[in-house]
């Protein structure tokens, strides 16, 4: 159950942080994204990333 919650924590993680790159505009791909320079998909790639650092630690406690 750990491990699971780890690896699910790490692709939440991952899926938040390029969120937001993409909502900032540092990160640009696809071009023909609708999250593209689009400050409010940020906020919830900064929500989805903190929660995947929770489920991280959780899984590692």
């Amino acid at each position: 159950m750990a491990r699971s919650l780890s690896i699910i924590g790490f692709l939440a993680l991952a899926i938040g942080l390029l969120w937001i790159g993409q909502g900032t505009g540092v990160f640009p791909w696809p071009s023909s994204s609708f999250m593209v320079n689009q400050l409010q998909w940020a906020g919830y790639g900064a929500l989805l990333g903190a929660l995947g650092l929770i489920m991280i630690w959780q899984g590692n406690r």
